[in-house]
């Protein structure tokens, strides 16, 4: 029997978090990131109350966060929402549970927007969001470049 728990980020599940991270790195299409960023970057760069894990046998296998997307204090309340999953682990309803996980804990911390800039050819990653209540509401050509080839995002919000 598979037990799942989704559950706030501790500090300690950091080393296992970042161990995640390398497997969306080598698909070429979940960041742009192409370094696993050092637990400092990492903390410092996701909403403090606003991160989640997924543990299955005391072992986590995904997580999900919000990032700021501004220091304006008008934007205070839009987040940037990464989530990703081990590789043994997708395609079992995971990424839907820390979701939803994820968007209640945001409304009551006064978050009025997520978005995500997910790939053009990440079409599993478009099909969650959508399934979530995302909706596509623009694309970004050539945003940035990953091994020397540009690449497009679909920017969704809910």
């Amino acid at each position: 029997m598979i037990t799942l728990l989704i559950r706030k980020m501790e500090q300690k599940d950091l080393k296992e978090v970042l161990k995640i991270y390398p497997e969306g790195i080598d698909t070429g299409m979940a960041t742009f990131q192409t370094e696993v960023p050092s637990e400092r970057v990492w903390d410092e760069g996701h909403h403090a109350a606003l991160r989640f894990v997924a543990e299955e046998h005391n072992r986590v296998v995904g997580w999900i966060a919000i990032s700021p997307v501004s220091t304006r204090a008008v934007y205070s309340g839009v987040g940037e929402v990464s989530i990703h999953l081990s590789n043994n682990s997708k395609g079992k309803g995971i990424a839907s549970k820390l979701f939803k996980s994820l968007i209640e804990d945001s409304e009551k911390q006064d978050f009025w927007t997520l978005q995500s800039s997910i790939f053009a050819i990440n079409a599993s990653s478009i099909q969650l969001h959508k399934k979530m209540g995302f909706r596509i509401v623009g694309m970004k050509e050539q945003i940035a470049q990953l091994h020397g080839k540009w690449h497009d995002t679909d920017e969704q919000v809910p």
